[in-house]
């Protein structure tokens, strides 16, 4: 389902102000909190804090909170002329089995006063009966263009010269995440009006998409001392942790100019490389070793 239709669904829930439970699931920054609370407002207007509560099921996610917090207001008739009320649970997916099927009662319960809109990043942490009663929305990230129009938006509010360059260094660094492109934005700003791409590149701690692929090409090419030189420009001058590396080397290998089996081998190997650094390795030791079998997947090439 794309964002468009979305959008058309979830207005005709306030069109109609017949609304279901809903379960919104994505990526961080795609807006899913942010259609929440616009739903609600355009549902009870003015009054929609007194019929609305918002919680964050990160911070408390234990059984108690849907005992006593969620289920006291839920039990509570709707004030004023509503019809309703409705519970956010933002990062619901935190929420333990047990907490979990609690929730599930207490929804069964007091649906016909009571709507709940859930919020998570992975639907699959979410029960099943929870799911089966709720509608399910899959928010996919926003698009480059979708991005840099909102920070266009944002950039003349503010009086602030964004450069073509600045504006897709944005959107690369963003990686479809509105929230990451407008603190970027934010951040880039208290540097001065002036916003290009060094700057968004440098406050964010991220290395150019050029420089990467000249980094992994030259791994490729077998030279092991160049990569591993700049490697330590990465990660020492630059600032990057090595699961930046990682992700940016992963997101670079899917535009380099080689075979698709090479390509397959290549992901492969990153992706152990990603588990053994999540797994608590030393990330040096890891992205050498990385580099290495690039090297000699070169040298392997050759020799046939």
């Amino acid at each position: 389902m794309g964002q468009d239709e979305i959008i058309r669904r979830l207005k005709s829930y306030v069109k109609t102000r017949n609304l279901p439970h809903l379960l919104f699931s994505g990526p961080p920054g795609v807006g899913k909190t942010a259609a929440s609370i616009s739903i609600v407002k355009e549902v009870f207007g003015d009054t929609w804090r007194n019929n609305f509560i918002e919680l964050n099921a990160s911070d408390e996610r234990g059984i108690d909170i849907i005992r006593h917090k969620v289920k006291d207001f839920a039990r509570m008739a709707p004030l004023g002329e509503a019809d309703f009320k409705v519970i956010f649970l933002d990062e619901a997916d935190a929420l333990t089995n047990d907490a979990q099927s609690a929730l599930r009662r207490t929804m069964e319960r007091y649906s016909a006063t009571t709507r709940f809109i859930l919020s998570c990043n992975y639907s699959s942490k979410i029960i099943e009966p929870i799911q089966s009663r709720c509608a399910v929305y899959r928010f996919k990230p926003l698009s480059a263009q979708a991005v840099g129009k909102r920070i266009k938006f944002i950039a003349e509010q503010e009086a602030l010269q964004v450069s073509d360059g600045g504006l897709q260094a944005i959107e690369y660094v963003a990686g479809g995440d509105m929230r990451k492109a407008i603190n970027a934005l934010q951040a880039a700003a208290l540097m001065g009006d002036q916003v290009d791409e060094e700057t968004i590149y440098q406050i964010t701690s991220t290395a150019k998409p050029e420089e990467i692929k000249n980094f992994i090409n030259t791994a490729l090419k077998g030279d092991f001392v160049g990569a591993r030189s700049m490697l330590d420009d990465l990660l020492l001058s630059k600032g990057l942790s090595g699961q930046d590396v990682v992700v940016q080397i992963h997101r670079a290998m899917l535009d380099l100019d080689i075979p698709d089996k090479d390509k397959v081998r290549l992901i492969d190997r990153i992706g152990e490389i990603d588990f053994r650094m999540t797994e608590g390795a030393n990330e040096r030791i890891q992205l050498e070793a990385l580099l290495a079998y690039f090297a000699l997947d070169a040298s392997n090439s050759k020799a046939l």
